[in-house]
């Protein structure tokens, strides 16, 4: 299915199912690359967060350089206890392999920590081929994924529990 047929914030009502969000960690780590459409998911990502009921005490943003180091900082949190974390990136494809690289690497650290971490990472990185795609999916025609990673997390937790 794709994204214009379904939106996965759609699943918002599984946030009441997370016993105790009120005393919750989320970190949430955002790449500064690609400020605009990061910004933009960021603020997607913690709307849907406090909408289901965390409070901004149990709320960390941390933000680093790129894409490639989103892996890092979601190891850190995760060593200091995180009850979820979401990571938000942006990469567009350009003339060389560096966008193939930096997807790579990233997916495959997640994918590492959510297979060896005490609580769910979730991947809200776009891969796009243009900036307009992007916008696309930062609150434009095809929804907010940093609301949807946020649903995506709350729905982990919610399973986990």
């Amino acid at each position: 299915m794709s994204t214009a047929d379904k939106h996965l914030s759609d699943i918002g009502h599984l946030s009441t199912q997370v016993k105790n969000i009120q005393t919750k960690r989320i970190v949430v780590v955002r790449a500064l690359w690609n400020d605009a459409v990061t910004g933009a998911l960021l603020t997607g990502a913690v709307d849907f967060l406090k909408k289901a009921g965390l409070p901004d005490s149990g709320l960390e943003i941390i933000e680093v350089p790129g894409t490639f180091e989103l892996t890092y900082a979601a190891a850190k949190a995760l060593k200091q206890n995180a009850d979820g974390i979401i990571v938000l990136g942006c990469v567009v494809r350009g003339e060389t392999p560096h966008f193939d690289y930096i997807c790579q690497g990233v997916t495959q650290g997640i994918s590492l920590l959510n297979t060896q971490g005490s609580a769910p990472v979730i991947f809200g990185v776009l891969t796009t081929e243009n900036q307009v795609q992007a916008l696309d999916r930062a609150g434009g025609k095809f929804g907010n994924k940093g609301e949807e990673a946020a649903a995506t997390l709350l729905h982990m937790m919610a399973v986990v529990s």
